[in-house]
């Protein structure tokens, strides 16, 4: 159902590509959007345990899309360094495909809002309930299930191993 990746060598691990989902903070979800065209958007997230998870308002385009489409991407940049006298960059990234929902059930939403505001604000983790509560009525909680997913490197990196 999905394809290979044609440069293997430059293939990393599982554990390795979960490691920059883990790190990283902002990547781009990819949904089909209105009349079939592509809509991808600049998200923070946070991963857990296969899933990740991104807030939004309760009406837009993502929902819009979502509500037509379970499919979807998410794309995560963890190294882009240019290297310009050899005309390339030493890159490492991640693409991870599955499905996505919107969640309905109050105590998920609450505790993956919370997993996301830990991610970011942790040295403030006494207010995150306070912060939940304000922003309830108007917070939708999406989270991908990774069902394939792909981490590769330039072939720099993997010779500098």
């Amino acid at each position: 159902m999905f394809r290979e990746m044609r440069r293997k060598k430059q293939l990393l691990s599982q554990d390795v590509s979960i490691g920059v989902l883990e790190r990283g903070t902002s990547g781009v979800l990819a949904l089909l959007g209105d009349d079939d065209y592509p809509y991808a958007v600049p998200l923070s997230y946070a991963y857990a345990d296969g899933k990740l998870y991104f807030h939004a308002a309760k009406a837009g385009h993502k929902i819009d899309a979502i509500q037509n489409s379970s499919k979807a991407s998410f794309c995560v940049i963890d190294q882009d360094e240019i290297v310009p006298e050899k005309y390339t960059t030493y890159f490492r990234s991640v693409i991870a495909f599955g499905k996505v929902r919107l969640l309905a059930d109050e105590a998920e939403i609450r505790r993956t809002a919370k997993l996301l505001a830990m991610k970011y604000s942790s040295a403030y983790e006494a207010g995150i309930p306070k912060e939940i509560d304000a922003e309830f009525k108007h917070l939708a909680m999406i989270e991908l299930t990774i069902e394939h997913m792909t981490g590769k490197e330039a072939i720099e990196l993997v010779k500098g191993k």
